[in-house]
């Protein structure tokens, strides 16, 4: 099937987070501007998915829905099929989303005081669900390197010998610098957490949208005794555009740790087109992710050759997984400040780096699930910018 990755769908007046922030920062934006920001995309759902719907609709009642076997055998399907391990049913907790998952989590499996471990730059509810519960965010800055970016593994052991450190929050793949963790770097940060009874919790969103060339893989597949000692989250929002539909899938191996969770967490049932949407998607909709894939490779291609040719100031990190491409504009010389406010005034609204940690200051986070076209006069937008700043 030919899937359509050129429309641009309408979402000026439509409840849309990331337009209703863009008019927030600027008032008298033109009516043609496309933020770039917010973790969704600027592409039409999958067609498999709203016509089910729709089919869904024309022949259900929309009342106290539960997950069906059918829901269940979709997901284990799914994560046998992309991600080489089936998840068994006892250790499913279904969740609205994977940051109100975080924030249960964090209350259930650590105590006022406690710390919370992540790398940063990172994901920046990580240290919300933490912070705003009494818990205190401690950061392992990531090691900066040419283009990517590593784990300071001597540091994060550091920190993992504090006895209040209780949790780590594992951001993979990476938010926002799109890396990609290999096998051996998250059995090593498995090992750690092992010897200093630190609880992982694994957050694998951005863990269908691999760009083309790299490999991902999951915490769901490694030895039995990392995997018992984690918690994995995933949803179909980021990979499909659902989030709206609120449906994560969240896997407690460990009957203790499950036991737990579910005593102190609260874990709302969802809602019917939320299980609905989530099945149709990993039972109908691969093809559109396959085709997806490419298009954010392409569009990959496109923002790194024209910031060579046309903004060799800006400098991007390279894109594993995700589609959020980190953007280096410290050789621009401004604050974080005078940065935000020269790409408001040249109506380009990106999600700015500081947000994700001190680490962040002076970076741009760029999503790149848009049309070509829309990418294209963005970049356009960007090298004006740069040019007005005389760079």
């Amino acid at each position: 099937m030919a899937y359509d990755f050129t429309t641009l769908p309408d979402r000026w007046n439509a409840g849309a987070f990331k337009y209703e922030h863009m008019k927030e920062k600027k008032p008298d934006v033109s009516r043609d501007a496309v933020p770039l920001s917010v973790a969704d995309m600027e592409f039409l759902d999958p067609p498999e998915v709203v016509e089910g719907l729709k089919t869904y609709l024309d022949n259900n009642v929309l009342g106290y829905t539960g997950p069906t076997d059918g829901y269940f055998e979709a997901v284990q399907s799914w994560m046998e099929r992309r991600h080489g391990f089936r998840p068994e049913k006892d250790s499913f907790i279904t969740s609205p989303g994977i940051v109100p998952a975080l924030y249960e989590l964090v209350k259930a499996l650590t105590e006022p005081g406690d710390g919370v471990l992540m790398l940063s730059p990172v994901y920046h509810p990580f240290r919300f669900c933490a912070q705003e519960q009494g818990r205190e965010a401690l950061f392992c800055p990531l090691i900066e390197g040419e283009r990517t970016y590593d784990v300071d593994f001597d540091l994060f052991e550091k920190m993992c010998t504090e006895p209040r450190v209780k949790l780590f929050l594992l951001c993979s793949p990476h938010n926002p610098v799109g890396r990609i963790w290999t096998r051996e770097e998250l059995t090593r940060l498995g090992d750690i957490c092992l010897k200093y009874d630190v609880i992982m919790v694994a957050d694998e969103i951005h863990g269908d949208l691999i760009l083309p060339g790299y490999t991902f893989t999951s915490v769901g597949t490694l030895p039995e005794k990392y995997v018992k000692n984690a918690i994995l989250c995933t949803a179909p929002s980021k990979t499909f555009n659902l989030a709206g539909m609120q449906c994560s899938n969240l896997f407690v191996a460990d009957e203790g740790l499950r036991a737990k969770v579910k005593k102190e967490g609260h874990y709302p049932t969802l809602t019917a087109l939320g299980y609905e949407s989530c099945r149709l998607a990993y039972t109908c909709s691969e093809g559109w992710l396959e085709a997806l894939r490419a298009v954010l490779g392409e569009n990959k291609r496109l923002t790194e050759e024209f910031l060579a040719a046309r903004i060799p100031v800006i400098k991007p990190f390279e894109l594993m997984g995700t589609y959020l491409m980190w953007l280096d504009c410290r050789g621009l010389g401004l604050d974080k400040d005078q940065l935000e406010q020269a790409m408001i005034d040249g109506e380009l609204f990106f999600d700015e780096g500081y947000i994700f940690g001190t680490e962040g200051a002076g970076f741009e986070r760029l999503n790149l699930a848009c049309p070509a076209w829309v990418l294209q006069k963005a970049l356009e937008k960007l090298e004006a910018v740069v040019r007005r700043l005389g760079k």
